[in-house]
């Protein structure tokens, strides 16, 4: 039998399905609140680095010395769906799930984890696909004057200032909540 959690106190195994028949309400609350922070801004990351990628794709074609340059600029959309992962581990860790313990929220501590994580599951969605629009800019720009790498990174890089201020939001929200 495929056993996750153990409650320490009782030293009893749990299976998936008893331990989704104990779970509260404020606990999915809160795992819906990880799953979007995770989703979400994952989401908008693999399709923001797959737009710089076919970008990029087409200008190493032409000009393969600009290879370097291009993909630094298609990793810069992978960072909010890693900002979004941190959210959801810190609601996982704060609200118990990873010492052992079975997730045990009541509704009013569940609807404050998923709210908490609302601001980097949508920012990190958004600002990931307007990060991959100036990226691909950048990456057009690169092929036409490789000097202008500094000017294309910065560009892209002032898009992450959202992501950055979301993830903050959200990750002081989650560790601040008593």
């Amino acid at each position: 039998m495929f056993t996750i959690l153990t409650d320490a106190a009782a030293n009893t195994s749990f299976t998936f399905a008893n331990y989704l028949a104990n779970m509260t309400f404020g606990s999915a609350l809160a795992i819906l609140g990880a799953f979007l922070a995770v989703g979400l801004a994952g989401w908008g990351s693999a399709k923001a680095v797959g737009m710089v990628g076919q970008a990029a794709a087409g200008v190493i074609t032409e000009d393969p010395s600009v290879a370097g340059k291009a993909i630094i600029l298609q990793a810069l959309p992978a960072t909010q769906g890693l900002y979004g992962f941190v959210v959801a581990f810190l609601v996982m860790l704060k609200g118990g799930a990873l010492d052992g313990s079975i997730f045990s929220l009541s509704l009013e501590q569940g609807m404050f984890f998923l709210i908490a994580c609302l601001p980097i599951a949508f920012v990190g969605y958004f600002s990931a696909i307007h990060q991959a629009k100036v990226a691909s800019a950048g990456v057009q720009m690169i092929s036409k004057q490789k000097d202008k790498f500094g000017t294309a990174l910065t560009s892209a890089a002032l898009v992450e200032t959202y992501a950055l201020f979301s993830l903050l939001v959200s990750a002081l929200l989650v560790l601040l909540y008593k």
